[in-house]
């Protein structure tokens, strides 16, 4: 006795043995399911390689359709949409890309594919509290889609899951289509940056050198103090005309601190820190490359931070920073 019947021509043998997997995985329970009289135990799948599809069979006569098959047609949504959220999602989400937003360069379109599978997933590294609102929300999505499939199993048992997709899902096709326009945006914004960034390596490659060694002191968040060679403190030069411009269309932290750099060109910059992990280090160490080198301990900038039993007698006014004594390149 057929139950359902699945086709979905647009898979590989290998995605039809995965849809096959998502089926077992979801019925592998089954038998102990209340309501079902122990019928379960007779339904089997079978794939029909040849034309792609899966047929739901009862192998015994007294399995009670009527009584079963809601519970079943359940069933099957629930792996259908799993299925569709892992193995087609990446897929829609690129034909989005490149049918709605025009991109044709398949770099471009796997890059804006990570950005989009960011966003689904949270990134990589996730709080507790992250990773649970992620994975609750793929929840959502996968039981608004089998929402819908068991709507229309209910009165067709024989499902071409291609279909479905293309028509039937639109809401489903709505939220992708929000996700790929945020990650487009996203990719327009960081590849509109790199271009400014390699803007400013050029600038500072082609500068003439003015001062040997510039000391950075990092006194926290976006606050800074410069020291030249001789210990002195370096105040806020004025910016050339054309970095002044970049960096006021460009960018909104940290920039007095680039534009000073870029306006005094060092030859060295030595940045004393605690905290080297911040953007803006990573931000500096891209613009200036070699020439910078992040101290995370020595003996003068210990001082300031309180690290030494002899105390600074101002904290606004720390002692001149001497070269690193602990320094990360």
């Amino acid at each position: 006795m057929e139950i359902f019947t699945v086709s979905i021509m647009s898979a590989t043998y290998e995605a039809i043995d995965r849809l096959h997997g998502c089926l077992n995985e979801e019925f592998a329970d089954l038998h102990s399911a209340a309501g079902l009289s122990g019928h379960s135990c007779s339904l089997e799948f079978s794939i029909d390689r040849p034309n792609k599809r899966i047929r739901c069979t009862a192998k015994q006569r007294s399995f009670n359709a009527l009584e079963a098959g809601p519970f079943v047609m359940r069933k099957a949504a629930n792996a259908f949409a799993e299925y569709i959220l892992t193995e087609l999602e990446p897929l829609l989400l690129k034909a989005i890309i490149r049918k709605q937003f025009h991109y044709e360069r398949e770099d471009e379109i796997e890059t804006i594919e990570r950005y989009c599978a960011g966003l689904l997933s949270g990134g990589t590294q996730l709080s507790e509290e992250t990773a649970s609102e992620m994975r609750l929300d793929r929840d959502r999505r996968r039981n608004k889609v089998a929402a819908e499939l068991e709507l229309f199993l209910s009165g067709c048992p024989r499902i071409h899951l291609d279909g479905f997709v293309t028509f039937r899902l639109a809401s489903y096709w709505e939220e992708l289509r929000e996700i790929a326009a945020y990650a487009v945006d996203e990719y327009v914004m960081d590849k509109q940056y790199q271009e400014f960034i390699s803007l400013l390596k050029y600038f500072v490659r082609m500068q003439e050198v003015k001062l040997p060694i510039v000391h950075v002191l990092h006194k926290g968040g976006s606050e800074f103090a410069l020291y030249d060679e001789q210990h002195r403190l370096i105040d806020s030069a004025p910016a050339d005309r054309i970095v002044a411009e970049m960096l006021e269309s460009e960018m909104n932290m940290e920039d007095m601190i680039v534009s000073t750099l870029i306006t005094v060109s060092p030859q060295h910059i030595v940045i004393h820190t605690r905290q080297p992990d911040l953007q803006v280090m990573r931000t500096l160490e891209t613009i200036f490359e070699q020439r910078v080198r992040l101290c995370t301990h020595c003996a003068s900038c210990g001082e300031y931070f309180g690290e030494s039993v002899a105390q600074p007698a101002k904290a606004a006014e720390p002692k001149p920073v001497l070269p690193a004594g602990s320094v990360r390149t």
